[in-house]
Protein backbone atom coordinates (compact mmCIF):
# COMPACT_ATOMS: atom_id res chain seq x y z
CA UNK A 1 0.00 0.00 0.00
CA UNK A 2 3.08 2.26 0.68
CA UNK A 3 4.50 2.14 -3.01
CA UNK A 4 1.30 2.73 -3.97
CA UNK A 5 0.29 5.80 -2.41
CA UNK A 6 3.87 7.33 -3.55
CA UNK A 7 3.35 6.36 -7.05
CA UNK A 8 -0.24 7.77 -6.78
CA UNK A 9 1.03 11.15 -5.05
CA UNK A 10 4.16 11.28 -7.83
CA UNK A 11 2.02 10.93 -10.95
CA UNK A 12 -1.46 10.90 -10.50
CA UNK A 13 -3.35 13.98 -10.88
CA UNK A 14 -6.87 13.31 -8.87
CA UNK A 15 -9.96 16.12 -9.69
CA UNK A 16 -9.10 19.78 -8.96
CA UNK A 17 -6.25 18.89 -7.42
CA UNK A 18 -2.70 20.10 -6.85
CA UNK A 19 0.03 17.82 -8.49
CA UNK A 20 2.99 18.89 -6.96
CA UNK A 21 1.23 19.53 -3.28
CA UNK A 22 -1.74 17.05 -3.60
CA UNK A 23 -4.26 16.42 -1.29
CA UNK A 24 -4.79 13.04 0.79
CA UNK A 25 -6.45 10.41 -0.85
CA UNK A 26 -7.94 6.83 0.43
CA UNK A 27 -7.35 3.63 -1.18
CA UNK A 28 -10.68 1.75 -1.67
CA UNK A 29 -10.19 -1.87 -1.18
CA UNK A 30 -13.87 -2.94 -2.34
CA UNK A 31 -17.18 -1.44 -2.18
CA UNK A 32 -20.34 -3.62 -1.44
CA UNK A 33 -23.97 -1.84 -0.61
CA UNK A 34 -23.67 1.23 0.50
CA UNK A 35 -20.25 1.23 2.50
CA UNK A 36 -16.99 1.31 1.55
CA UNK A 37 -13.82 -0.38 2.70
CA UNK A 38 -10.55 1.91 2.54
CA UNK A 39 -7.24 1.39 4.01
CA UNK A 40 -6.41 3.87 6.23
CA UNK A 41 -2.91 4.25 7.55
CA UNK A 42 -2.54 0.65 7.27
CA UNK A 43 -5.96 -0.09 8.95
CA UNK A 44 -9.09 -1.53 6.84
CA UNK A 45 -11.86 0.90 7.78
CA UNK A 46 -15.58 0.09 6.53
CA UNK A 47 -17.30 3.53 5.97
CA UNK A 48 -20.84 4.89 5.01
CA UNK A 49 -20.56 6.11 1.44
CA UNK A 50 -22.78 9.44 1.96
CA UNK A 51 -21.64 11.29 -1.71
CA UNK A 52 -22.63 8.12 -4.44
CA UNK A 53 -19.98 8.29 -5.65
CA UNK A 54 -20.10 11.66 -6.90
CA UNK A 55 -23.83 11.46 -7.07
CA UNK A 56 -24.32 8.30 -9.59
CA UNK A 57 -23.93 5.00 -7.16
CA UNK A 58 -27.36 4.98 -6.05
CA UNK A 59 -28.11 1.79 -5.96
CA UNK A 60 -24.78 1.42 -3.94
CA UNK A 61 -22.15 -1.29 -5.03
CA UNK A 62 -21.77 -4.70 -6.32
CA UNK A 63 -25.62 -4.88 -7.52
CA UNK A 64 -26.51 -8.11 -8.16
CA UNK A 65 -28.92 -7.11 -10.88
CA UNK A 66 -26.37 -4.87 -12.49
CA UNK A 67 -23.29 -6.66 -12.22
CA UNK A 68 -25.54 -9.63 -14.41
CA UNK A 69 -26.28 -7.12 -16.69
CA UNK A 70 -22.51 -6.20 -17.21
CA UNK A 71 -21.73 -10.42 -17.60
CA UNK A 72 -24.96 -11.08 -19.98
CA UNK A 73 -23.48 -8.36 -22.05
CA UNK A 74 -20.03 -9.05 -21.71
CA UNK A 75 -20.85 -12.63 -23.63
CA UNK A 76 -22.24 -10.71 -27.30
CA UNK A 77 -19.71 -7.47 -27.23
CA UNK A 78 -18.17 -4.70 -24.72
CA UNK A 79 -18.10 -2.30 -27.51
CA UNK A 80 -19.26 -1.34 -31.16
CA UNK A 81 -18.92 1.82 -33.03
CA UNK A 82 -22.66 3.30 -33.45
CA UNK A 83 -21.66 5.21 -36.87
CA UNK A 84 -23.86 3.09 -39.25
CA UNK A 85 -24.20 0.37 -36.82
CA UNK A 86 -27.05 -0.24 -34.13
CA UNK A 87 -27.51 -3.00 -31.32
CA UNK A 88 -30.31 -3.98 -28.85
CA UNK A 89 -28.68 -2.39 -25.48
CA UNK A 90 -29.18 1.06 -27.14
CA UNK A 91 -32.60 0.81 -28.39
CA UNK A 92 -33.73 -1.01 -25.26
CA UNK A 93 -32.32 1.67 -23.32
CA UNK A 94 -33.82 4.54 -25.71
CA UNK A 95 -37.11 2.85 -25.12
CA UNK A 96 -37.03 3.09 -21.43
CA UNK A 97 -35.92 6.81 -21.78
CA UNK A 98 -38.58 8.02 -24.32
CA UNK A 99 -40.71 6.48 -21.72
CA UNK A 100 -39.48 8.04 -18.77
CA UNK A 101 -39.06 11.81 -20.68
CA UNK A 102 -41.48 14.11 -20.06
CA UNK A 103 -43.98 14.25 -22.37
CA UNK A 104 -43.02 15.04 -26.07
CA UNK A 105 -39.56 14.36 -25.85
CA UNK A 106 -38.57 11.65 -27.97
CA UNK A 107 -35.28 12.17 -29.69
CA UNK A 108 -32.41 10.51 -27.71
CA UNK A 109 -28.99 11.66 -28.84
CA UNK A 110 -26.46 9.26 -26.32
CA UNK A 111 -23.36 10.94 -24.68
CA UNK A 112 -20.24 9.91 -23.12
CA UNK A 113 -20.38 12.02 -20.00
CA UNK A 114 -23.19 14.68 -18.35
CA UNK A 115 -20.31 17.79 -19.49
CA UNK A 116 -20.51 16.19 -23.08
CA UNK A 117 -24.16 16.21 -22.86
CA UNK A 118 -24.59 19.63 -22.43
CA UNK A 119 -21.63 20.36 -25.36
CA UNK A 120 -24.54 18.24 -27.50
CA UNK A 121 -27.60 20.32 -26.20
CA UNK A 122 -25.85 23.79 -27.18
CA UNK A 123 -24.76 22.47 -30.41
CA UNK A 124 -28.38 21.36 -31.35
CA UNK A 125 -29.57 24.48 -29.88
CA UNK A 126 -26.94 26.70 -32.31
CA UNK A 127 -27.96 24.45 -35.15
CA UNK A 128 -31.65 24.69 -34.80
CA UNK A 129 -31.74 28.09 -34.93
CA UNK A 130 -28.67 28.30 -38.05
CA UNK A 131 -31.80 26.58 -39.80
CA UNK A 132 -34.14 29.75 -39.55
CA UNK A 133 -31.06 31.85 -41.18
CA UNK A 134 -30.20 33.43 -37.78
CA UNK A 135 -27.28 34.50 -36.11
CA UNK A 136 -28.14 33.79 -32.38
CA UNK A 137 -24.72 32.88 -30.65
CA UNK A 138 -25.58 33.59 -26.99
CA UNK A 139 -27.03 31.40 -23.91
CA UNK A 140 -29.13 32.51 -21.30
CA UNK A 141 -28.59 31.62 -17.72
CA UNK A 142 -28.05 32.31 -14.26
CA UNK A 143 -25.23 32.62 -11.95
CA UNK A 144 -24.21 29.79 -9.51
CA UNK A 145 -24.85 27.48 -11.92
CA UNK A 146 -22.43 24.44 -13.38
CA UNK A 147 -22.68 22.70 -16.47
CA UNK A 148 -19.73 20.76 -17.13
CA UNK A 149 -16.03 20.69 -17.83
CA UNK A 150 -15.09 21.32 -21.20
CA UNK A 151 -15.33 24.24 -22.76
CA UNK A 152 -18.89 24.95 -23.34
CA UNK A 153 -20.49 23.96 -20.52
CA UNK A 154 -17.51 25.62 -18.85
CA UNK A 155 -18.77 29.06 -20.36
CA UNK A 156 -22.05 28.83 -18.71
CA UNK A 157 -21.09 27.95 -15.29
CA UNK A 158 -20.88 31.12 -13.15
CA UNK A 159 -17.58 32.75 -14.48
CA UNK A 160 -16.92 34.25 -11.37
CA UNK A 161 -17.90 32.37 -8.22
CA UNK A 162 -17.15 29.22 -10.32
CA UNK A 163 -14.43 26.75 -10.53
CA UNK A 164 -13.62 27.52 -14.22
CA UNK A 165 -12.82 31.50 -13.75
CA UNK A 166 -9.34 31.19 -14.45
CA UNK A 167 -10.44 30.74 -18.50
CA UNK A 168 -12.65 33.32 -18.75
CA UNK A 169 -10.87 34.76 -21.79
CA UNK A 170 -10.51 31.97 -23.40
CA UNK A 171 -14.51 31.30 -23.04
CA UNK A 172 -17.03 32.51 -25.23
CA UNK A 173 -19.35 35.63 -23.20
CA UNK A 174 -22.80 34.39 -22.67
CA UNK A 175 -25.48 36.15 -20.71
CA UNK A 176 -25.96 35.83 -16.82
CA UNK A 177 -28.91 37.06 -14.89
CA UNK A 178 -28.45 36.73 -11.28
CA UNK A 179 -29.09 33.80 -9.23
CA UNK A 180 -32.35 33.52 -8.11
CA UNK A 181 -33.43 34.13 -4.35
CA UNK A 182 -33.39 31.53 -1.89
CA UNK A 183 -36.51 28.97 -2.45
CA UNK A 184 -39.63 30.70 -0.12
CA UNK A 185 -37.63 33.92 -0.60
CA UNK A 186 -39.55 37.11 -2.90
CA UNK A 187 -38.86 37.03 -6.47
CA UNK A 188 -40.05 40.02 -7.86
CA UNK A 189 -36.95 42.02 -7.93
CA UNK A 190 -35.32 39.24 -9.58
CA UNK A 191 -37.91 38.47 -12.31
CA UNK A 192 -37.92 41.95 -12.85
CA UNK A 193 -33.83 42.66 -13.45
CA UNK A 194 -34.01 39.05 -15.48
CA UNK A 195 -36.88 39.97 -17.60
CA UNK A 196 -34.64 43.13 -18.82
CA UNK A 197 -31.23 41.73 -19.02
CA UNK A 198 -33.35 38.76 -21.34
CA UNK A 199 -35.00 41.25 -24.05
CA UNK A 200 -32.17 43.81 -23.82
CA UNK A 201 -30.36 40.63 -25.31
CA UNK A 202 -33.59 38.70 -26.70
CA UNK A 203 -32.47 38.47 -30.94
CA UNK A 204 -28.87 36.95 -29.74
CA UNK A 205 -30.11 34.32 -27.66
CA UNK A 206 -30.43 30.36 -28.95
CA UNK A 207 -31.61 28.85 -25.83
CA UNK A 208 -31.81 29.35 -21.79
CA UNK A 209 -29.53 26.62 -20.01
CA UNK A 210 -29.86 26.36 -16.35
CA UNK A 211 -30.22 23.29 -13.38
CA UNK A 212 -33.91 23.23 -13.00
CA UNK A 213 -34.60 23.70 -9.15
CA UNK A 214 -31.09 23.08 -7.44
CA UNK A 215 -28.17 24.42 -8.57
CA UNK A 216 -25.23 21.30 -8.14
CA UNK A 217 -21.42 21.78 -7.63
CA UNK A 218 -22.36 25.38 -8.28
CA UNK A 219 -23.29 25.62 -4.41
CA UNK A 220 -25.80 23.35 -3.70
CA UNK A 221 -28.22 26.17 -4.17
CA UNK A 222 -32.39 25.50 -4.07
CA UNK A 223 -34.48 27.93 -5.72
CA UNK A 224 -38.16 28.77 -6.33
CA UNK A 225 -40.06 27.01 -8.90
CA UNK A 226 -41.64 29.75 -9.76
CA UNK A 227 -37.95 31.03 -10.97
CA UNK A 228 -37.60 28.14 -13.63
CA UNK A 229 -41.22 28.86 -15.03
CA UNK A 230 -40.23 32.57 -15.72
CA UNK A 231 -37.06 31.93 -17.54
CA UNK A 232 -39.04 29.37 -19.34
CA UNK A 233 -41.84 31.72 -20.04
CA UNK A 234 -38.77 34.32 -21.20
CA UNK A 235 -37.37 31.53 -23.99
CA UNK A 236 -40.41 30.72 -24.94
CA UNK A 237 -41.87 34.50 -25.37
CA UNK A 238 -38.97 35.29 -27.72
CA UNK A 239 -37.86 32.32 -29.79
CA UNK A 240 -35.63 30.75 -27.77
CA UNK A 241 -35.02 27.35 -26.85
CA UNK A 242 -35.29 25.86 -23.13
CA UNK A 243 -32.36 23.23 -21.79
CA UNK A 244 -32.21 22.14 -18.45
CA UNK A 245 -29.57 19.98 -17.25
CA UNK A 246 -30.65 17.82 -15.27
CA UNK A 247 -27.71 15.66 -14.98
CA UNK A 248 -27.86 15.92 -10.64
CA UNK A 249 -31.47 16.57 -10.20
CA UNK A 250 -32.84 13.67 -12.88
CA UNK A 251 -33.69 10.28 -11.74
CA UNK A 252 -35.59 11.26 -8.70
CA UNK A 253 -32.71 12.99 -6.54
CA UNK A 254 -34.81 15.91 -5.72
CA UNK A 255 -38.21 14.23 -4.93
CA UNK A 256 -39.72 13.59 -8.53
CA UNK A 257 -38.23 12.41 -11.82
CA UNK A 258 -37.71 15.24 -13.36
CA UNK A 259 -37.16 18.15 -11.23
CA UNK A 260 -38.34 20.72 -14.06
CA UNK A 261 -41.26 18.79 -14.83
CA UNK A 262 -41.56 17.77 -11.19
CA UNK A 263 -41.37 20.83 -9.32
CA UNK A 264 -42.45 23.39 -11.64
CA UNK A 265 -44.16 21.65 -14.30
CA UNK A 266 -42.06 22.75 -17.15
CA UNK A 267 -40.98 20.52 -19.91
CA UNK A 268 -37.71 21.77 -21.16
CA UNK A 269 -37.17 21.68 -24.95
CA UNK A 270 -33.72 19.89 -24.61
CA UNK A 271 -32.89 17.69 -21.31
CA UNK A 272 -29.63 16.94 -20.50
CA UNK A 273 -29.02 13.42 -18.22
CA UNK A 274 -26.53 11.72 -16.92
CA UNK A 275 -24.75 10.77 -13.39
CA UNK A 276 -26.92 8.46 -12.12
CA UNK A 277 -28.22 6.96 -15.23
CA UNK A 278 -26.14 3.74 -15.48
CA UNK A 279 -26.18 3.81 -11.62
CA UNK A 280 -22.24 4.77 -11.58
CA UNK A 281 -21.20 1.80 -12.94
CA UNK A 282 -19.96 3.48 -16.35
CA UNK A 283 -19.91 6.70 -17.79
CA UNK A 284 -23.03 7.68 -19.93
CA UNK A 285 -25.30 10.33 -20.81
CA UNK A 286 -28.20 11.26 -23.01
CA UNK A 287 -29.74 14.40 -24.51
CA UNK A 288 -33.25 13.91 -25.07
CA UNK A 289 -35.38 16.44 -27.24
CA UNK A 290 -38.41 17.23 -29.23
CA UNK A 291 -39.14 15.88 -33.29
CA UNK A 292 -39.60 19.79 -33.60
CA UNK A 293 -35.93 20.42 -32.14
CA UNK A 294 -34.57 17.57 -34.05
CA UNK A 295 -36.47 18.48 -37.48
CA UNK A 296 -34.70 21.96 -36.93
CA UNK A 297 -31.10 20.78 -36.20
CA UNK A 298 -31.40 18.54 -39.95
CA UNK A 299 -32.29 21.37 -41.21
CA UNK A 300 -29.48 23.49 -40.64
CA UNK A 301 -26.79 23.95 -43.16
CA UNK A 302 -24.49 20.82 -42.12
CA UNK A 303 -28.06 18.83 -42.69
CA UNK A 304 -27.15 16.39 -39.51
CA UNK A 305 -26.35 16.47 -35.91
CA UNK A 306 -22.64 17.09 -35.94
CA UNK A 307 -21.01 15.35 -33.00
CA UNK A 308 -20.12 11.86 -32.48
CA UNK A 309 -18.37 10.35 -29.42
CA UNK A 310 -16.56 7.03 -29.85
CA UNK A 311 -17.99 5.17 -27.11
CA UNK A 312 -21.82 6.22 -28.25
CA UNK A 313 -24.15 4.47 -26.83
CA UNK A 314 -20.91 1.60 -25.47
CA UNK A 315 -23.36 -1.64 -25.30
CA UNK A 316 -22.03 -1.66 -21.90
CA UNK A 317 -23.30 1.21 -20.39
CA UNK A 318 -26.58 0.89 -22.11
CA UNK A 319 -27.35 -2.48 -20.71
CA UNK A 320 -26.39 -1.81 -17.00
CA UNK A 321 -28.33 1.74 -17.60
CA UNK A 322 -31.14 -0.40 -18.99
CA UNK A 323 -30.91 -2.57 -16.04
CA UNK A 324 -30.83 0.44 -13.18
CA UNK A 325 -34.08 1.76 -14.79
CA UNK A 326 -35.88 -1.19 -13.94
CA UNK A 327 -34.20 -1.21 -10.47
CA UNK A 328 -35.56 2.25 -9.84
CA UNK A 329 -39.32 1.67 -10.85
CA UNK A 330 -39.45 -1.75 -9.15
CA UNK A 331 -38.25 -0.33 -5.57
CA UNK A 332 -40.21 2.67 -5.83
CA UNK A 333 -37.18 5.37 -6.21
CA UNK A 334 -39.87 8.02 -5.30
CA UNK A 335 -40.53 6.57 -2.37
CA UNK A 336 -37.20 5.78 -1.26
CA UNK A 337 -36.04 9.45 -2.10
CA UNK A 338 -38.82 10.52 0.16
CA UNK A 339 -37.87 8.47 3.17
CA UNK A 340 -33.83 9.16 2.62
CA UNK A 341 -35.24 13.29 2.64
CA UNK A 342 -37.21 12.85 5.90
CA UNK A 343 -33.95 10.96 7.48
CA UNK A 344 -32.05 13.89 6.33
CA UNK A 345 -33.94 16.43 7.53
CA UNK A 346 -34.56 15.15 10.75
CA UNK A 347 -30.68 13.90 10.94
CA UNK A 348 -29.04 17.53 10.15
CA UNK A 349 -32.14 19.82 12.15
CA UNK A 350 -29.49 19.31 15.50
CA UNK A 351 -27.48 21.65 12.88
CA UNK A 352 -29.85 24.59 12.74
CA UNK A 353 -28.42 27.58 15.48
CA UNK A 354 -25.09 26.14 15.20
CA UNK A 355 -22.40 28.80 15.50
CA UNK A 356 -20.33 27.14 12.52
CA UNK A 357 -23.49 26.91 10.43
CA UNK A 358 -25.17 29.51 8.21
CA UNK A 359 -27.48 27.47 6.80
CA UNK A 360 -29.44 24.08 6.66
CA UNK A 361 -31.26 22.62 3.95
CA UNK A 362 -32.41 19.91 2.45
CA UNK A 363 -34.69 19.06 -1.21
CA UNK A 364 -35.03 15.11 -1.95
CA UNK A 365 -32.17 12.95 -1.01
CA UNK A 366 -29.61 15.62 -0.58
CA UNK A 367 -28.53 17.41 2.91
CA UNK A 368 -26.88 20.67 3.15
CA UNK A 369 -24.56 22.10 6.10
CA UNK A 370 -23.65 25.68 4.57
CA UNK A 371 -21.18 27.08 6.83
CA UNK A 372 -19.78 30.54 7.29
CA UNK A 373 -16.72 29.71 6.25
CA UNK A 374 -14.76 27.60 3.69
CA UNK A 375 -14.63 24.19 4.72
CA UNK A 376 -10.81 23.29 6.03
CA UNK A 377 -11.76 19.94 3.25
CA UNK A 378 -8.67 17.52 4.29
CA UNK A 379 -9.56 17.86 8.14
CA UNK A 380 -13.77 17.78 7.99
CA UNK A 381 -13.14 14.95 5.65
CA UNK A 382 -10.72 13.16 8.30
CA UNK A 383 -13.10 13.70 10.97
CA UNK A 384 -16.20 12.43 9.65
CA UNK A 385 -14.11 9.17 8.43
CA UNK A 386 -13.44 8.68 12.17
CA UNK A 387 -17.01 8.61 12.95
CA UNK A 388 -17.21 6.03 9.60
CA UNK A 389 -18.32 8.27 6.84
CA UNK A 390 -17.44 9.15 3.57
CA UNK A 391 -17.57 12.80 2.50
CA UNK A 392 -16.02 15.17 -0.15
CA UNK A 393 -16.91 18.75 0.89
CA UNK A 394 -15.86 21.64 -1.55
CA UNK A 395 -15.88 25.85 -0.93
CA UNK A 396 -18.16 26.10 2.45
CA UNK A 397 -20.23 23.11 1.93
CA UNK A 398 -20.42 19.86 3.83
CA UNK A 399 -23.17 17.57 1.95
CA UNK A 400 -24.57 14.47 1.31
CA UNK A 401 -26.16 12.85 -1.57
CA UNK A 402 -26.47 9.12 -0.37
CA UNK A 403 -27.53 6.20 -2.55
CA UNK A 404 -31.35 5.84 -2.67
CA UNK A 405 -31.28 2.60 -0.86
CA UNK A 406 -29.56 4.03 2.69
CA UNK A 407 -30.96 2.76 5.94
CA UNK A 408 -32.32 4.86 8.57
CA UNK A 409 -29.12 3.45 10.34
CA UNK A 410 -26.57 5.02 7.53
CA UNK A 411 -28.53 8.12 7.35
CA UNK A 412 -28.32 8.40 10.72
CA UNK A 413 -24.10 7.68 11.01
CA UNK A 414 -24.16 10.43 7.57
CA UNK A 415 -25.87 13.44 9.24
CA UNK A 416 -23.98 12.47 12.89
CA UNK A 417 -20.80 12.23 11.11
CA UNK A 418 -21.39 15.26 9.26
CA UNK A 419 -22.76 17.44 12.21
CA UNK A 420 -19.85 16.13 14.53
CA UNK A 421 -17.29 16.48 11.87
CA UNK A 422 -17.86 20.68 11.49
CA UNK A 423 -18.35 20.87 15.25
CA UNK A 424 -15.07 19.44 15.45
CA UNK A 425 -13.31 21.40 12.80
CA UNK A 426 -14.90 24.67 13.13
CA UNK A 427 -16.56 24.66 16.01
Amino acid sequence: MTDLLTFDRDHLWHPYSSMTAPSPVYPVLSASGTRLRLDRDGREVEVVDAMSSWWCAIHGYAVPELDAAVRKQLDAMSHVMFGGLTHEPAVELGRRLVRLAPEGLDKVFFADSGSVSVEVAMKMAWQAHAADGLTRTKMFTIRGGYHGDTFSPMSVTDPEGGMHSMYGGLLIEHVFADRPPRRGEPLDDWKASTTALFEQHADEIAAVVVEPLLQGAGGMHVYDPEAVQHLAALARAHGALLIFDEIATGFWRTGPLWAGTGHAGVTPDILCVGKALTGGYLTLAAVITSAEVAARVDASPARAMMHGPTFMANPLACAVASASLDLLESRGAADDVRIVGDLLRTGLSPAVGHRAVADVRTIGAVGVLELWEPVDVARVTAAALDRGVWVRPFRNLVYTMPPYVSTAEDVATITAAMIGAVDEVHG
